[in-house]
């Protein structure tokens, strides 16, 4: 990849806007598409609330967002050493949370599935979780969407 960036945080809600401005930043050289930024953004939430909520659910840790790009390819990476997911095939059903107080609706997975053009989720208890996302930008790969 020709330009790449890694930024790391902690894993407070407050972060969540801090990764989309980051992001936002990031992608601009490559002249998104409005609907484009909105859909990468839209996106990143989800992941780092996912690491937030679920990868540190009773503590406070790190977050890497790895960022790359080359031409108009865009590669994410969110990365957390927290809890993991026992079943990652289960958790990107929609509606499945682990959240058991009914403040999550379990659709972070198909969220980012439908922004991105693909979205790859490695995972293991107690190692963290790594959401890889990808997405072409650009008025001219718009025609593919």
């Amino acid at each position: 990849m020709k330009n790449s960036a890694i930024i790391k945080f902690q894993s407070l809600s407050q972060n969540e806007s801090f990764a989309r401005i980051c992001v936002s930043g990031f992608i601009a050289p490559l002249n998104p598409t409005v609907s484009q930024l909105a859909d990468i953004k839209t996106a990143v939430s989800e992941a780092v609330t996912n690491a937030i909520v679920h990868g540190y659910p009773d503590s406070v840790g790190e977050i890497e967002m790895r960022l790359y790009s080359d031409k108009n390819l865009v590669k994410i990476e969110i990365v957390d050493d927290g809890a993991g997911i026992d079943d990652v095939e289960r958790a990107r059903e929609p509606f499945f949370t682990t959240c058991c107080d009914g403040t999550r609706s379990g659709m972070g997975f198909m969220v980012m599935e439908s922004f991105m053009d693909s979205v790859t989720v490695v995972s293991a208890i107690d190692e963290g979780t790594r959401v890889v996302m990808t997405k072409r930008v650009g008025k001219d790969s718009e025609m593919g969407n």
